[in-house]
């Protein structure tokens, strides 16, 4: 999530771009401005900041935030996808899940800490190496399946450090057939 002084700063500079009239000073210059994003993922960072500084630099602490309207996506779109049904309850399992941690529904009362146990069927659990198991449990059949565009537009691989990504796509691209070709 950008800092709040992010949506300040772009708030300032259309009104001072499409504003006139100092008496009618409206967020963004009047015009609709739309934002996407989910509270329960990255807050900004504020080096060396305590956890007010982090709350004051969100956009819900922003003078910005009476004016903005919340509307909350309600449908998963990854459901209409012709999937099977097994997969349709899976995916529906794993969404209400990681929707429950995100609010907080997952975990006993604490006090800013929590653990939080990972059901058995999201986790890889015997592996002698971490990528290769990744890879084989998000893309079985790579070899078969890797001209198939709808398997690989299917499946994501989510990683927390741009090293871990180009590890895991070093690895695929090692895996399949042909010569890589740099720009």
């Amino acid at each position: 999530m950008a800092n709040r002084f992010c949506f300040e700063a772009l708030d300032r500079s259309l009104n001072d771009i499409i504003n006139n009239d100092d008496d009618s000073i409206s967020p963004f210059g009047g015009r609709v401005v739309v934002f996407g994003g989910d509270f329960r993922q990255t807050l900004p960072v504020i080096p060396g900041g305590s956890r007010s500084d982090i709350v004051n630099a969100t956009i819900n602490s922003s003078y910005l935030w009476d004016d903005c309207q919340v509307l909350s996506l309600t449908k998963n779109m990854r459901l209409q996808n012709n999937l099977d049904m097994t997969s349709v309850t899976e995916l529906k399992e794993f969404s209400k899940w990681i929707l429950d941690v995100g609010d907080g529904k997952i975990s006993e009362p604490n006090d800013g800490y929590a653990e939080i146990k990972i059901p058995d069927e999201f986790l890889i659990k015997e592996f002698d190496d971490p990528i290769d198991a990744i890879v084989r449990s998000t893309y079985p059949n790579l070899l078969e399946q890797y001209k198939n565009e709808e398997f690989l537009k299917s499946r994501a691989v989510l990683a927390s450090t741009i090293e871990i990504v180009d590890k895991i796509n070093d690895y695929v691209l090692s895996t399949l057939p042909g010569n890589i070709i740099k720009k």
